[in-house]
């Protein structure tokens, strides 16, 4: 069997975007909601047995005491953040499992229910059904891989290596160099992307970057 894991949060946020507005009796806005739900029905239609669904709950996270200028709530327009709970109830109500997160964030859940899966023997394939390069740490090889459903690809270990320069296990020590400005933290400057992979493809991690600089042998641009 397959697994696929899905980051609600990121389809809610999709599909307010992309799709017409709609209310309920009440007029309360639930045009993403349904999108959603319309979108793992299809998932189901073609051939989907074993899904779940990490949500945040809370949009703030530990992270946010980490560091002030981390991703919040703040902004996101109200009624998009009205049907964040009514989403998850009405996931569970077409019987898929949804994990409500709260202390973590979504990602956190799926890359924990991924690994949880992969070490199922019966579970042939995960698929982190989510382009965040973020969740590209969690690939393992063709076991564990990144399904972006609107593209229809899915990126393996190999296609990791491909699009950032890195293995997934080096993908953390990418973005905190490179920066991540969806989740709020600039990066170091003069750190690109190119630069970034071209450092880490050599020593993998930070910690493992010689501390003198002028010892590398390898050229920064």
């Amino acid at each position: 069997m397959q697994v696929h894991l899905v980051d609600g949060t990121y389809e809610l946020f999709r599909h307010y975007f992309a799709v017409p507005s709609s209310k309920d009796s009440q007029g309360r806005e639930v045009g993403a909601l349904l999108g959603v739900l319309q979108s793992m029905w299809i998932l189901m239609r073609d051939g989907a047995t074993h899904i779940g669904v990490a949500t945040d709950h809370v949009v703030e996270s530990f992270r946010n005491k980490m560091w002030a200028g981390y991703k919040s709530g703040e902004g996101i327009e109200p009624e998009l953040l009205q049907q964040f709970h009514p989403l998850e109830d009405a996931l569970e109500s077409m019987g898929i499992v949804v994990w409500r997160m709260i202390e973590e964030e979504a990602d956190d859940g799926m890359g924990a229910a991924a690994r949880i899966a992969a070490a199922d023997p019966k579970v042939e394939r995960v698929l982190l059904c989510t382009p965040d390069k973020d969740l590209s740490q969690c690939v393992v090889g063709d076991r564990i891989v990144q399904f972006d459903r609107r593209a229809r690809h899915v990126r393996n270990a190999a296609g990791v290596v491909e699009k950032f320069g890195v293995s997934p296990g080096s993908i953390p020590d990418w973005l905190a160099l490179v920066g991540d400005s969806a989740d709020g933290f600039p990066g170091l400057r003069g750190w690109g992307a190119k630069s970034s992979a071209t450092v880490l493809a050599r020593y993998e991690h930070l910690d493992a970057i010689p501390a003198d600089a002028t010892n590398w042998d390898i050229t920064v641009r």
